[in-house]
């Protein structure tokens, strides 16, 4: 067995960082397939809107966006805290179903554009078909990771919000 200071030397402190991320992304996946929550801690059986009020979203938030976009999977409303305006770009990393890039959507309005990237496949697919069904017009989703995204395309993209 090694000890904790050879395992320190490794410098990721023995966590298999490749199983943690596909642990994720099988989790995530298998929640954009059946829209259930992954946390019994913010609502267990709760609906997806009271665990969105839970965790900062405003009933009349969430009631106007698709509601198969929100399970209950945020940590907060960050769209709240922004002073978003008409036409700006926002850049939505970790978006799942697309909670807050339907909510940026509506801020910026017909001239600005929201781009939700998610590493999950399905969550990805899941947010694209609702945008298409609501006829969000200003918003895409794009499949990418975001530790190698952030790097060469926030600086090039005139991102206003992130």
């Amino acid at each position: 067995m090694k000890s904790r200071k050879e395992n320190s030397n490794r410098g990721d402190n023995s966590v298999d960082k490749k199983k943690v991320k596909g642990f994720v992304e099988q989790r995530y996946s298998a929640i954009a397939q059946t829209g259930g929550s992954c946390c019994p801690t913010c609502g267990g059986d709760a609906k997806s809107i009271e665990v969105g009020r839970r965790i900062g979203y405003f009933e009349e938030e969430l009631s106007s966006i698709p509601e198969a976009a929100n399970m209950g999977l945020g940590c907060g409303n960050p769209v709240a805290l922004a002073s978003l305006k008409e036409g700006e770009t926002v850049l939505d990393l970790g978006s799942g179903g697309g909670v807050d890039v339907f909510l940026a959507a509506r801020r910026v309005g017909p001239r600005g554009r929201v781009t939700g990237v998610d590493m999950t496949e399905a969550m990805i697919e899941r947010a694209a078909l609702n945008a298409a069904k609501y006829g969000y017009k200003n918003v895409e989703f794009r499949l990418g990771e975001i530790e190698k995204l952030a790097r060469w395309l926030v600086p090039k993209s005139g991102v206003k919000w992130l």
